[in-house]
């Protein structure tokens, strides 16, 4: 498949079944009107990686049979108030989960199964009900910034196969611009307020984990979910979470927007120039000082 065909098979008119185009909030109204089953997402999202992933590759892993019968559990549960019911999501592979490989994308650890616990943001997100798909690729041990380093995968960015998808988590990055799990809007919050227990640390004074979804009330959501103190972090703040989905109803005026000069200098690519000035002119159209 050419990049031509390939980026309109993206398109949420150009394909019946993926979860391009709908956001957490949609998906969520659609189970509650019982229009789709939790059983129904799961098919989605492992039919889309049937469909996309020989030319993605960002999975190293799939959970293809316990996500299917966590669905079929959920579709006899009601849906209540849980924030991510029924939601596929996969998790970046240096991230511990119970009875899943831990591989980190490097051979050194390609024999290493089963880590017998699980992260704590995994613990989160499973306790609102999301559902596992499998976990995506990265660079080895995290380092890097292209998902070019890993010993298992070259992941592509699915809008140009030509493309890297940045890193080090090109993998979760991939997975979700190409519909393959909910997403693509990325976070990287302050440092402390994600518990980091669970992650193999690429340098403990920088690591934070965050959320990649498709809009930003859906990332607003899953922040609340796995932000919090945790007593098995010790970097993590003991600090009250706010309801960021009700803060988004304000508007953005006033607000000082940070863009470091040294982040365009020599070697960065035209187009990623022009499309992040875009994004701070836009900005500074509604209100923020950049």
């Amino acid at each position: 498949m050419d990049n031509l065909k390939f980026q309109q098979s993206l398109t949420k008119e150009g394909i019946k079944m993926s979860f391009l185009g709908y956001s957490i909030k949609e998906l969520e109204t659609k189970l509650h009107n019982k229009e789709i089953s939790a059983t129904e997402l799961v098919d989605i999202a492992f039919k889309r990686i049937a469909e996309v992933e020989d030319k993605v590759q960002a999975f190293i892993t799939l959970d293809e049979e316990n996500a299917r019968a966590k669905a079929q559990e959920l579709d006899q549960q009601a849906q209540e108030s849980h924030k991510l019911f029924a939601m596929p999501m996969a998790i970046k592979d240096n991230i511990a989960i119970k009875g899943m490989p831990l591989t980190c994308a490097s051979n050194i650890l390609r024999d290493f199964k089963d880590p017998l616990y699980n992260a704590t943001v995994v613990d989160k997100l499973n306790a609102e009900k999301a559902i596992n798909i499998g976990k995506v690729n990265l660079d080895e041990f995290a380092m890097g910034s292209s998902t070019e380093s890993s010993a298992y995968l070259k992941t592509r960015n699915p809008w140009n196969l030509d493309h890297v998808p940045g890193g080090s988590s090109g993998g979760s990055a991939a997975a979700v611009a190409a519909g393959e799990v909910c997403g693509i809007v990325g976070m990287k919050p302050t440092y402390g307020l994600v518990s980091r227990h669970g992650l193999v640390a690429m340098a403990s004074s920088l690591d934070q984990i965050g959320p990649m979804t498709l809009t930003v009330e859906d990332n607003a959501r899953v922040l609340e979910v796995i932000a919090g103190h945790d007593p098995l972090d010790a970097t993590s703040a003991n600090q009250n979470i706010p309801a960021y989905t009700e803060v988004l109803k304000e508007d953005i005026k006033g607000l000082k927007i940070a863009v470091p000069e040294e982040f365009f200098g020599q070697g960065l690519d035209p187009e990623v120039k022009e499309a992040v000035m875009n994004a701070v002119q836009m900005f500074e159209l509604i209100g923020a000082k950049c």
